[in-house]
């Protein structure tokens, strides 16, 4: 009889402290559903790095008197609902006037500039940011602008042009900015 109860508690004991079988965490959240990153590499190859200090930031000493846009050049920046990526028909027209000011540039190439609020993990806003710019980008190659001349770049969270903790800032931060690189 002990013996009995022994080997029932002991395999009891084996499959409470082995537990069920788990695949390691998708640090990328590409297969949990939450950050919805999976195509992120599929726009890796239409990146580049741009060294900023170059060409700087025309706008990040006087972001406060440009509370609206901060594009350069003429160009008007594009905004985003909350976690969004598509391009809503509110901001169509803006990339039109976009695609004329390209038109009209004799610049070689356009950075596009995707940001983000502040929501979300840093790989998170990376990859939303990566797909805001791709968005902009795809949309003013629809409109005949080539795609070679336009770079894109991901800040994600780290380049807000508003920092007060309200709504009306967040949605500021939740955009892309368009400059020549001259």
């Amino acid at each position: 009889m002990i013996k009995k109860i022994f080997i029932t508690t002991a395999t009891l004991s084996l499959f409470l402290f082995t537990g069920c079988g788990q695949t390691a965490p998708d640090l990328n959240g590409i297969n949990s559903g939450k950050n919805n990153v999976s195509d992120a590499t599929q726009i890796v190859g239409d990146t580049v790095t741009i060294d900023e200090n170059k060409y700087g930031n025309q706008n990040s000493a006087d972001s406060s008197s440009n509370k609206y846009n901060s594009s350069s050049d003429g160009f008007e920046s594009i905004y985003f609902a909350f976690g969004d990526y598509g391009i809503s028909s509110a901001m169509e027209e803006r990339i039109l006037k976009d695609a004329e000011v390209i038109n009209k540039s004799g610049a070689s190439k356009i950075k596009i500039e995707g940001n983000c609020d502040e929501f979300g993990t840093d790989e998170y806003n990376y990859a939303l940011g990566l797909k805001r710019a791709k968005a902009v980008k795809d949309t003013l190659s629809a409109q005949g602008i080539n795609a070679n001349r336009m770079v894109i770049v991901s800040f994600g969270e780290s380049n807000p042009v508003c920092s007060s903790p309200t709504d009306s800032c967040y949605e500021r931060n939740r955009r892309v900015d368009l400059h020549l690189v001259k």
